[in-house]
Formats: structure tokens, sequence, C-alpha cells
């Protein structure tokens, strides 16, 4: 038992804090480039300092690298849309399925990237189940109207306003003090007139 005690702590103090202690300098750098929109650098690096890429693939047993799988799928989402390359949506895709999280919110919003980027692939179907995971696996007053104007959205352009209409009232009902609800009366008449 004394053995198998020493060997785990030497590998937590020699091998996994050093890690994650590097791991997160050369995050530093890469969130810089991505709180300025700098989606290349933050993503790539910059020939100096890694990007979240490289971060999430030389250091995926640490909780930065794990991160930075999230950030990865950003970035990608945000140059995927800048220089209209579906790789990048497609990469995005890879970048979340290795990304995990206990915090509810993040959660979500992982998962609902993963429908904007089928979206973009023109995946309407695995988009829409994904937009639903997101408004009900965790459910709360941020994401889950965010996720349900997006599933409402998908309805009326496939001309099902009466669906539509009924996700608009939950969210009145629901959740009338969110972004959504403060301006849902509008979509609700807009559906109600076809």
């Amino acid at each position: 038992i004394i053995f198998v005690f020493v060997i785990y702590t030497g590998y937590n103090k020699f091998f996994v804090e050093p890690n994650e202690k590097n791991a997160s300098n050369e995050m530093y750098i890469a969130e810089f480039y991505f709180q300025n929109n700098e989606y290349d650098k933050a993503l790539n690096g910059d020939g100096q300092f890694s990007g979240f890429l490289s971060i999430a693939n030389e250091y995926s047993s640490t909780e930065a690298g794990n991160i930075a799988n999230y950030y990865a799928a950003i970035c990608q989402m945000n140059l995927g849309s800048s220089l209209d390359s579906l790789q990048y949506f497609e990469n995005a895709l890879s970048s979340l399925n290795n990304f995990e999280t206990d915090d509810k919110i993040i959660s979500s919003l992982a998962t609902g990237l993963k429908g904007d980027a089928n979206m973009e692939l023109g995946n309407i179907t695995k988009a829409m189940s994904f937009y639903k995971s997101a408004a009900t696996d965790n459910v709360n007053s941020f994401t889950t109207p965010y996720f349900m104007m997006k599933q409402a959205k998908i309805l009326e352009s496939n001309e099902d306003f009466s669906s539509a209409l009924e996700i608009y009232n939950r969210i009145k009902s629901n959740y009338p003090e969110s972004k959504e609800g403060i301006n849902i009366d509008k979509y609700i008449t807009s559906a109600s007139n076809r």
C-alpha cells in the first residue's frame, strides 16, 4: 500500500502538476488571441506560442488540455464562418467530441455548438437533436430558452409554424425574464399569423 501511495504521489508531483502548469502557461497566450478575435492564432499558435489545437493534443491528460478542445471548437466555428470552409465545422465537431465538463452551462453550450456545426454542414436533423439536448439536458434560464429559439427557427424554416408557436409560448410562460422571453411576443404574433 505504501509503495502504491509513493508511486501515485510521485506521478502527480513530477508529471501531472508540471504538465498542468505548462498547459496553463501556454493557454494564456492562446486565450489572449481568442479574446482579441484572432481565431487563427488562437487555434494554431503564432510560431512562438502554441495554439489551442497543439495544447489539446500535447496536454490531453490535463484540465487545460480538455478546455483547449472547447476553445478550439469555437475558433474553428468562427474561422469556418469567415472563410466559408466546411472543414472547420467538421473539425469543430471533432474538438467538441474530445471535450468533457461537469459544468451544466458549458455542457449545454458545447452541445448547442455541435448543433451549430451540424447546421453549417447542412445536417438539419442532427442539429435539431443537439439543440433539443442543449435545451433539456441541463435546464436553466440562460441556455434553455436560447436553444429553444434555435429549434423554433428550424421549425419555421420548415414551415411548421404551429410547432414553432408551441415553443415560443413555452418560452413566454417558463422563461419570461430571459433575453429570448423579453422579445418573444413578436415571434408569437408572427407564427400565429402564418
